[in-house]
């Protein structure tokens, strides 16, 4: 009988070969740097989204950057600075900050290394936003509140923070149920090999804990965790008002097309208060 290898696995956040039980603020970066550009170049609109951006900092009239939160490899943030604005950028994991750095050699991006629920930059800032769910990559409501209050203090005047984030079914607010719900979805990985996605999803605390187990054509399985702590709309304008910002628009996509109660995301955008 032939004797089949077992499949080597890899978990990139952590040096020993199984998976830890300690998700940080550098987590999410150390698991998924070296596929993010592959699996994520256009996971959400660049062009739309830089667009509204660009337009946005130029309405607020102020001469201020643009800090992008979870900046990533630049996906945003390197198509953003070629419209003229200067745009800087935080992210909490080095791997990240390094494959930004290599795709900027000109450095039109400033890069910040840093947990944005403890610290920013000090700005002033004409716009500050977070796509595709970066914001709910702080997976506590106390991180949440300080990021939200940290940019209230680097705003300018006219400035907005502006969120993209995904919209929770009704089902899944805090307190309504205690149960967890787990699923497992697959699909094809860009290198050809297969992705499965293990969710375990608590309503009660309103997070979802995660982990791509990604099977390459190879056979060496890489284990790539993630974890969110979603809010509805009205939860996330509800936490910015107690933190000194205040709503002034919601729209269903970055082309500011409608925000309905059947829409699967929102962009939404605050103002400092007076």
């Amino acid at each position: 009988m032939e004797n089949v290898p077992m499949p080597r696995r890899r978990d990139p956040t952590t040096d020993d070969p199984s998976p830890t039980d300690t998700y940080g603020a550098g987590t999410y970066g150390r698991a998924f740097a070296d596929v993010y550009d592959e699996w994520y170049h256009r996971v959400t609109d660049v062009e739309a989204t830089t667009a509204l951006i660009s337009s946005l900092a130029t309405e607020t009239g102020a001469d201020a950057p643009i800090l992008e939160l979870g900046v990533g490899t630049g996906r945003l943030a390197l198509p953003l600075a070629r419209t003229g604005h200067e745009v800087h950028g935080i992210d909490a994991s080095p791997e990240m900050l390094a494959r930004l750095r290599a795709h900027d050699p000109a450095g039109t991006v400033v890069p910040h290394l840093g947990d944005m629920g403890r610290t920013l930059p000090a700005g002033p800032f004409s716009v500050v936003f977070a796509a595709y769910n970066t914001f709910f990559n702080l997976v506590d409501e106390d991180s949440q509140r300080s990021c939200l209050m940290m940019i209230a203090e680097r705003l300018t005047a006219a400035g907005v923070l502006v969120i993209e984030a995904f919209t929770p079914a009704r089902e899944d607010r805090g307190g309504d149920r205690t149960g967890g719900d787990r699923g497992v979805e697959e699909r094809t990985a860009p290198d050809g090999g297969r992705i499965l996605n293990a969710t375990i999803r608590d309503p009660s605390r309103q997070t979802i804990t995660g982990q791509h187990i990604h099977i390459a054509p190879t056979g060496e399985v890489v284990l790539r965790p993630w974890m969110v702590r979603y809010l509805h709309p009205e939860q996330l304008d509800e936490m910015a008002s107690g933190c000194g910002l205040r709503p002034v628009a919601r729209w269903g996509d970055w082309d500011r097309g409608p925000f309905g109660p059947t829409s699967p995301r929102h962009v939404s955008v605050y103002r400092r208060d007076p």
